[in-house]
């Protein structure tokens, strides 16, 4: 991740770390609870979960497993990880500040990498495909999670343009295709695959990144002008006082050939 990038993901996830830890979107969603079962982790494994935001998905797999590492960019995230980890007593957890695309560890070092709705922020996704498939042992597995732009070139320019509004250092969300094309080349196995939808209520979706009133206001009404492509993508609803709106996530478990 380069300087410039990684101040910025430290500057707007760090002003709203406690947010992202009371977000039922992230704590408690689908994708979660699909991608611990999906991998279906054994308690002699030692793991990582890349850019833990407040410690989620580590946490999950904590019990699970014999040790996580929960790491992120943003020490304010890594913070409020530890206080999690500690109200639920786990003991085998540990934090580390660490960049996704270069992981300071030896070559097969864990049986499990995971990361969960974040690789959009990454300044050289490649890169971090390549450093996971490098760190995991042979038959080790990598977990992943995150969101996905549509297929068709002509929505996802705008769709991404939609989430850096709300999120300035949002970067790019890839196809599912994409990412299947970028495990594969890093020498993993896909093992399974599923596209999961959340569905998402614009006010706490913008309130989280703290948004302005007039952020809010484009936002609504790129959903409300939304045609085409885009529309089909986001189908923007209108509801009480909000609009809401899907977001899709690719949930892709691969392995490390023994």
């Amino acid at each position: 991740m380069d300087s410039a990038t990684k101040s910025l993901v430290q500057s707007q996830f760090g002003a709203n770390a406690e947010r992202y830890a009371a977000s039922r979107v992230h704590a408690e969603g689908e994708s979660l609870s699909r991608l611990v079962q999906m991998v279906a982790p054994r308690a002699g494994w030692e793991a990582i979960d890349i850019a833990t935001g407040p410690g989620h998905t580590a946490l999950a797999f904590a019990p699970k497993v014999k040790h996580v590492i929960a790491s992120d960019v943003t020490p304010e995230m890594l913070q409020v990880a530890r206080g999690l980890a500690e109200k639920r007593g786990l003991t085998n957890v540990t934090f580390a500040e660490i960049a996704a695309e270069k992981l300071p560890f030896p070559d097969a070092s864990f049986d499990l990498v995971t990361c969960r709705t974040a690789p959009h922020h990454f300044a050289d996704v490649p890169a971090f495909v390549a450093e996971v498939a490098r760190v995991l042992r042979p038959g080790g597995v990598f977990g992943l999670v995150d969101n996905i732009s549509p297929d068709d070139p002509k929505a996802a320019a705008p769709y991404n343009e939609f989430e850096k509004l709300r999120d300035p250092s949002h970067g790019r969300c890839l196809s599912e295709n994409e990412w299947l094309e970028l495990i594969s080349r890093a020498g993993l196995v896909v093992r399974h695959r599923e596209i999961l939808t959340k569905e998402i209520e614009l006010e706490g979706w913008a309130g989280r990144m703290q948004a302005s009133p007039l952020t809010k206001e484009r936002l609504r009404c790129i959903l409300q002008g939304a045609s085409g492509g885009l529309r089909d993508f986001l189908q923007p609803k209108e509801l009480p006082d909000n609009i809401g709106f899907v977001l899709m996530e690719s949930l892709i478990v691969a392995e490390k050939p023994r």
